[in-house]
């Protein structure tokens, strides 16, 4: 008799507690509306600055995956075979069809409407995320602080990945605590609903950054635990946990079958000719001395950590909001033990991958501060905004709780000190430069003249004729001068490329031949038949050769 009670009992609670879940889902949706609209709106505000200021195709990358995105439909050869090996697919993807329309390819646009929509949905999906264990108050100053870290505000504005990656880490973390909250209460078919939702999330992570296939693996570990506790392997839940299994299995899978088929090695992307070690290698000098950091894991984890640090608070308090982070994650985990508080590890799993990628990845981080006093790869400790805006959370919540319990009225005040700080916090960090946005202007300082004079140089061109040329290293200057790629024959053109070099003045009217590249030894190994008729330099770049042929196709 006891044990039918008992089972029940538990019967009674499991219904209970899920016809509750209904109308709390229905208010987190309702709220996570309404702070996506307050996001969207900041993140118009800040585009219009960064417009008007022309810092959306500051950085060199930005540039580049626009080129991407373009060249799947505007190239010789269009067709997926466009995307390449070493960056993953899915951003180009999503920036394609933006990409076609010339003068968003031309302006930024094409790159800033998806990060835009990324970063609306991921202070959003914050929030919600933070609502699952926090009261609204500790939810508040989490989305706050990041919302209006200035840097995630500017990088929004490009065509970068981290706007991207930071959503699909924050939903895909959603999504697997709804998986543990419904599994543990015994609603296998809307735990199975989430755990399809966190796997297609995490699908297009896999296919966004390569610390997606870490953040993958974390989260399929969890889910596990999760499924083991419940004992669920027989229900709906099951049943998706195998579907989500394929679906993370299959996803890497087929990166490799890509790299194998179209480029002769199943790992082209991390040892071919355009992979980080790759490059890494042909832009050190013979016998320069390695970043810091190179085989060195623990000098690698503190550069990684100051970078983060200094994009999310100025240099006078890094180390402070490190430490406050610190303090409310392990308030969570011991406080918030039973509220599926795991997957909030999660968002520190950057701090290994980064110490790990650093030392032996070939990924070096430059900052000015410390040696070698440069800008490289800053945009890195952008990862961890979500750890330390959802630390600061919990810790507020903590003290709020403790005032509630002692003081009364004062756990207002400790709320309005906590936004007050964020404000002041941001607005430093504005006046001082955000560190993604120094590094863009730096790094953009002897290559935006140069894609400008290069630019100028392809508009005396005749407008019609095909354009022999290498396009990788400055496709900003096509861009510009708003020529579509399918008028050039470039690297990225497998039938016609290789042809073209054995007979560049047989091949095309014009041929642009930059320093050391294939064209100029192509130049040199066949000149007959071509003329010079414009030569571009620039400080801290090379120069670039314009040719007419005078015996290929005319223009």
């Amino acid at each position: 008799m006891r044990s039918s009670g008992s089972s029940r009992t538990s019967t009674n609670r499991r219904a209970g507690a899920q016809s509750d879940a209904v109308p709390l889902r229905r208010s987190l949706r309702h709220e996570a509306i309404f702070v996506g609209l307050i996001a969207a709106f900041v993140s118009v505000v800040a585009f219009g600055y960064c417009y008007r200021n022309n810092l959306l195709l500051l950085y060199g990358d930005a540039v580049a995956h626009l080129a991407i995105a373009r060249r799947i439909l505007d190239s010789t050869s269009p067709g997926i075979r466009q995307i390449g090996s070493v960056w993953l697919p899915f951003p180009h993807l999503l920036m394609m069809p933006f990409a076609a329309r010339m003068s968003w390819w031309q302006s930024g646009i094409a790159g800033a409407i998806p990060s835009m929509a990324c970063y609306v949905l991921g202070v959003a999906g914050l929030w919600r995320l933070a609502r699952y264990w926090l009261p609204p108050a500790g939810a508040a100053v989490a989305a706050l602080f990041f919302a209006l870290n200035p840097g995630l505000l500017y990088m929004q504005t490009t065509a970068m990945t981290e706007p991207l990656f930071l959503c699909q880490m924050v939903w895909s973390t959603l999504f697997l605590v709804a998986f543990l909250r419904d599994v543990g209460a015994g609603n296998s078919t809307q735990a199975g609903r989430a755990l399809v939702a966190c796997g297609l999330v995490l699908l297009t992570a896999v296919y966004t950054r390569y610390d997606g296939w870490i953040f993958t693996c974390l989260v399929w570990l969890i889910a596990l635990r999760g499924l083991w506790k419940a004992r669920a392997w027989k229900s709906r839940a099951g049943g998706a946990f195998v579907l989500f299994t394929a679906m993370l299995g299959a996803a890497p899978v087929l990166w490799f079958q890509w790299n194998a088929t179209q480029y002769g090695d199943w790992l082209d992307f991390m040892r071919g000719p355009y992979s980080a070690k790759a490059v890494a290698i042909r832009t050190t000098p013979p016998g320069a001395y390695h970043w810091p950091g190179f085989h060195k894991p623990w000098v690698a984890l503190l550069y990684f950590l100051k970078v983060s640090e200094l994009g999310a608070a100025p240099h006078l308090f890094t180390d402070v909001v490190l430490l406050l982070a610190l303090a409310g994650a392990i308030l969570a985990i011991l406080r918030w033990r039973g509220q599926s508080i795991l997957p909030l590890l999660l968002f520190w799993m950057p701090v290994p991958f980064y110490a790990y990628a650093v030392s032996y990845g070939w990924v070096p981080i430059f900052f000015p501060l410390w040696f070698p006093h440069s800008w490289y790869n800053t945009r890195y400790g952008m990862e961890m905004l979500p750890a330390f805006a959802l630390g600061l959370g919990f810790l507020a919540a903590w003290l709020m709780a403790r005032a509630q319990v002692r003081w009364g009225r004062h756990a207002q005040l400790i709320l309005l000190a906590s936004i007050v700080l964020i404000l002041v916090n941001s607005a430093f960090l504005i006046r001082s430069t955000p560190l993604v946005l120094g590094e863009a202007i730096a790094n953009a300082r002897t290559r935006i003249p140069f894609e400008v004079a290069f630019a100028r140089a392809l508009d005396r061109l005749p407008p019609h004729g095909k354009i022999l040329v290498w396009t990788s290293d400055h496709p900003g200057a096509f861009e510009r001068a708003g020529i579509p790629l399918r008028r050039t024959i470039n690297e990225t053109d497998y039938y016609r490329w290789i042809p073209a070099l054995r007979h560049p003045a047989q091949s095309a009217a014009f041929v642009i031949a930059s320093d050391h590249d294939a064209v100029a030894q192509s130049v040199a190994a066949h000149p007959q038949g071509l003329t010079l008729i414009d030569i571009v330099c620039s400080t801290g770049q090379p120069c670039v050769k314009f040719y007419r042929s005078d015996i290929g196709p005319s223009p």
